[in-house]
């Protein structure tokens, strides 16, 4: 719901916390406006600069059919200037806190080509703004690349393999997932797989050949919701992948996480503590459960009740990439035995609003929620994914829940030989395809996708080219944008925010 001056309450709020304002967290709607106005007539501090708007207008005029210029024309020092105005509205959060893991970020993405462009989804598709306006609309990833594939539990606690990464996930038009994927790869089979360009544009080719083909028979059976990649129906190589996730959750435990005795978690660089807030998480959980009507499994209750009883907290530090430096919290589960042995781990993983929001084609199925989006995208993508997935918001924030299992793993692009590479971007291809068909019946569109897709894909062999050409030209925009970025990173770019003065 918004006020007279087209503001949401979450909104608000997030003006509120950038202030500083005290208690805003009880603070209703009309509350926080009036606290952000008397803020505004007794202080004159800057706000923090936004282009969001001005995407959104550049995105629903290309839409629109005008001639318009994307970031992409830019060169030079103006290239510079939005990258830099990029990087720091798309980590606002993270700049503003000021904490550790935000130098930690900006030197991994400084150090590798792959890893800068995993950080930098905003970036990316801000080249993109008002794309493909005219091609049917998916349930997009929103983030595509090699490693946001991997193994995960689905409902009964199975390894699958699938897409294992949704927060960026938004309706947009099948061809943004395409793109950003073919560029993934170009850029990791080049960086990780250190293949020469000839065979980097033939594993890109491989990736889209295998959603072609994926999509041709899922338009003709109508299968996508009986198809689950298991170890026993997997390819060779992706049932390499599932032995070597393989671990005993007891040894699994023992080893990565709780202490001695079994009961707590133990203190590492990455994993920090924070028992005192048991009792919170609990009711955290409790909630989450309830609010996302979650059938908890026996293997998740305590033995002491029938609910899920959390037996110690901690903060989880430096995990990911695009998301590193934001809130993660791990709660540690009780198991039905309760020595310690067969104990879960829930994970709170803070959510943003996607990479995509403001910049896709104007659509009726565009969605703005943070971790509700995330949990709504699993549920499409995943028929019968981690039974634990869902949103919950606390500390003034919005986070998504979610397992951490033993066999929670991606593929290792270092391993990969050459026809490896291949394989492996065919098999994505096929996946890719398989969750997109899934935006039909499972998500909000209302007509059936695949047929729409082949059409609108018409020659194949045209079609290929073109996203081979398109990740070719994307991939040498990322080279230069990241040559930019560790300058100015080095010079301290990257310490402060734009902020708008009167």
């Amino acid at each position: 719901m918004t006020d007279e001056t087209g503001q949401t309450r979450k909104a608000l709020y997030e003006q509120a916390q950038r202030l500083g304002i005290t208690g805003r967290a009880a603070m209703n709607k009309a509350e926080l406006a009036a606290a952000l106005e008397c803020e505004g007539a007794g202080t004159a501090q800057p706000v923090i600069g936004t282009r969001f708007e001005t995407f959104r207008r550049l995105a629903n005029a290309v839409a629109g059919g005008e001639f318009v210029l994307r970031p992409r024309a830019l060169t030079g020092f103006e290239r510079r200037i939005h990258v830099r105005q990029t990087l720091r509205e798309d980590h606002q959060t993270r700049i503003a806190d000021g904490t550790e893991e935000t130098a930690v970020k900006f030197d991994q993405l400084s150090d590798s080509l792959f890893s800068f462009f995993r950080g930098t989804a905003l970036l990316f598709y801000r080249d993109m703004a008002g794309d493909d306006a005219w091609l049917p609309t998916v349930l997009a990833l929103g983030d595509v690349h090699p490693e946001n594939f991997g193994i995960m539990p689905n409902v009964s606690n199975v390894p699958i393999f699938s897409v294992n990464d949704f927060d960026e996930a938004y309706y947009a038009p099948f061809t943004w997932d395409l793109k950003r994927g073919a560029t993934g790869f170009m850029i990791a089979a080049s960086t990780e797989g250190e293949l020469k360009h000839k065979h980097c544009t033939s594993v890109v080719r491989q990736f889209i050949e295998g959603y072609i083909e994926a999509m041709q028979r899922l338009a003709r059976d109508g299968t996508e919701h009986e198809e689950e990649m298991r170890f026993d129906n997997a390819p060779k190589l992706i049932r390499k992948l599932f032995k070597d996730a393989h671990e005993a959750r007891a040894d699994w435990l023992r080893d990565d996480y709780l202490d001695e005795a079994g009961m707590r978690f133990r203190s590492t660089d990455k994993l920090v503590p924070i028992s005192s807030r048991r009792d919170e998480f609990q009711k955290i959980t409790d909630r989450m459960v309830k609010n996302n009507h979650i059938d908890v499994p026996p293997r998740a209750q305590s033995s002491e009740s029938a609910g899920m009883r959390v037996k110690d907290v901690a903060i989880r530090r430096g995990q990911g990439t695009a998301s590193l430096g934001l809130d993660r919290y791990y709660a540690l589960m009780e198991g039905p035995l309760g020595d310690g042995t067969d104990d879960l781990i829930i994970e709170y993983k803070q959510a943003r609003r996607s990479a995509l929001a403001g910049l896709v084609p104007p659509s009726q199925y565009e969605m703005n929620t943070r971790a509700e989006r995330i949990t709504h995208a699993q549920a499409v993508h995943l028929i019968r994914g981690d039974r634990f997935y869902g949103h919950i918001e606390f500390d003034g924030r919005s986070y998504m829940s979610r397992e951490r299992a033993p066999f929670r793993d991606s593929i290792d692009l270092d391993d990969l030989s050459k026809s490896d590479w291949k394989q492996y971007a065919r098999i994505c291809g096929q996946v890719l395809a398989g969750v997109h068909a899934l935006s039909d019946e499972a998500g909000r569109l209302d007509y059936d996708i695949e047929p729409a897709i082949i059409e609108a894909i018409g020659p194949a062999a045209l079609f290929t080219e073109d996203m081979v050409a398109f990740a070719e030209e994307a991939a040498e925009r990322v080279r230069r944008d990241h040559e930019m970025f560790r300058e100015d990173h080095a010079r301290g770019a990257f310490t402060q925010l734009d902020m708008v003065y009167r």
